[in-house]
């Protein structure tokens, strides 16, 4: 075990003993470690045992930990279920990779299959007709058909368009490709935050670089949308990944401080408070078009699918010419057809034409519903932390003094259904942090006060002015490998 090592353990022993909490001058009357190892390590313990932060009436950061020493990241409860969440996302994967490959066989295997033996049967029994009026009539409907499909396709070649050399033109915008449209119908276009934790991290950071390596807790709710509880374990994991530190300003005020982000050649600015928003799920981005003949593909694979199992329930196995003659035409043709390839054309017939094409189309059909009301929850869901992004941001903005139209943002991606349900949740969870005072105006407005958290941003501005930038500045280059 490493020196650090050792240091975690005592500094995890002391607190263990104080039930009240510690403070840093605590932790090293304790332990005798050095002051910058004790400052080093104790957000990072905080981290890993959801501690929480008071200030003393002397002004120190009093560190506490009201749910006990249970570790976020080394408990036997938090393994099982990262292990458990590994195993369920590789199932997922696998079953949607196998899902889509039976999708794209059954769906338009399956129609090919259906229209390929409607039309076989249609021939057969106009063969049959013809057949006792001449021995010619099948020949000349199958020279028919065969003309027919040939004039088709001769008449779709003609008329492409072409260039000056006679060759067919190429599309400006190539075409989507169609497994790509059906897994769009059925599965949607997959999770577009994928990079949101990054995201985040990057505006916050800006952020606290054009702001003299300082953020305050109101200031990093408004990037996260998170409540103060939340958000005060966020940020201290924030503080144990990007090296930041929390301090106590003159008036009692705890800010967290990141000097070491500071030090950057970089010039990009973010001196305003500005959240980053999540974007909504698209349910699809085929054409309606596109859908709609999905739909119709697998209508009929329902709809044949569903002969196929009833008639072979209720006809049965034929197995006289007389059973032919009285059966459905469809069925007893492509009976007719299977029975000289398989022994028993009649299971073939009710599990392969049926129970098989059957179970799919509902599938097919279900999921697409099923997760239409699943990503509307989620948007609803992801729209509320936009909301409270926004309206954090609002608030912190103006905290003496903000009225409840203040709270209506333009962005769809930021409007919650139930707007005044959202609008007392903001209240409520900045009101952990500040009380506010409300008033009632004359022409009936809703004017909020929040004069706590207007002495937290004073006593913020104050903070920073008093920070010395120019020695966390990089200064001239001194020495280049490449010279």
């Amino acid at each position: 075990m490493d020196a650090q090592s050792v240091s975690y353990q005592k500094i995890v022993s002391v607190l263990k003993r104080r039930k009240k909490g510690a403070t840093v001058a605590d932790i090293c009357s304790s332990t005798a470690l050095p002051l910058a190892t004790v400052n080093e390590l104790l957000p990072k313990i905080a981290d890993e045992y959801s501690g929480h932060l008071r200030v003393t009436q002397s002004g120190e950061i009093l560190y506490y930990f009201p749910h006990g020493f249970t570790s976020r990241y080394k408990s036997f409860g938090t393994l099982l279920g990262r292990f458990a969440r590994k195993v369920k996302s590789v199932i997922k994967k696998t079953s949607v990779f196998l899902f889509k490959f039976w999708i794209m066989i059954m769906l338009i295997g399956y129609f090919l299959l259906f229209i390929a033996l409607a039309l076989a049967s249609v021939f057969i029994s106009v063969a049959s007709k013809s057949g006792s009026k001449g021995g010619r009539g099948g020949a000349n409907l199958s020279f028919g058909l065969f003309e027919l499909i040939w004039r088709i396709w001769f008449y779709s070649e003609l008329t492409r368009p072409r260039d000056g050399y006679g060759n067919v033109k190429k599309k400006d915008k190539p075409k989507r490709p169609m497994h790509k449209s059906i897994f769009s119908f059925v599965f949607g276009e997959g999770e577009p935050n994928k990079d949101w934790d990054e995201k985040q991290s990057k505006a916050i950071i800006t952020y606290i670089q054009a702001n003299k390596g300082v953020i305050c807790l109101p200031e990093y709710m408004a990037f996260t949308g998170q409540d103060s509880k939340s958000a005060e374990s966020s940020i201290i994991s924030f503080c144990c990944k990007y090296d930041g530190s929390p301090e106590v300003t003159e008036d009692g005020t705890i800010v967290y401080r990141f000097e070491n982000l500071l030090l950057t050649s970089g010039t990009e600015k973010l001196d305003e408070l500005i959240p980053p928003i999540k974007n909504i799920k698209t349910f699809s981005v085929n054409s309606t078009a596109m859908n709609g003949c999905f739909a119709v593909i697998n209508t009929v694979n329902l709809i044949f699918g569903s002969y196929f199992l009833y008639q072979s329930l209720n006809v049965g196995q034929i197995i006289n010419d007389f059973q032919y003659k009285i059966a459905p035409a469809l069925y007893a043709n492509t009976h007719k057809l299977l029975e000289k390839i398989i022994i028993s054309p009649h299971d073939f017939i009710g599990i392969v034409l049926g129970l098989i094409p059957l179970t799919f189309s509902v599938l097919f059909w279900l999921i697409p519903i099923f997760r239409y009301f699943s990503e509307k929850k989620e948007n609803e869901k992801i729209k509320m932390e936009n909301f409270k992004r926004f309206s954090f941001n609002k608030i912190w903005s103006t905290p003496e003094k903000i009225e409840s139209e203040s709270f209506s943002p333009l962005n769809i991606f930021c409007c919650p259904s139930n707007f005044v349900t959202a609008e007392d949740r903001v209240i409520k969870d900045m009101g952990v942090i500040s009380q506010p005072q409300v008033e009632v105006t004359r022409s009936g407005k809703t004017v909020y006060s929040f004069r706590e958290l207007a002495r937290e941003k004073e006593a913020l501005k104050k903070y920073r002015s008093s920070v010395d930038m120019t020695r966390l500045k990089i200064g001239e280059t001194v020495f280049d490998s490449d010279k």
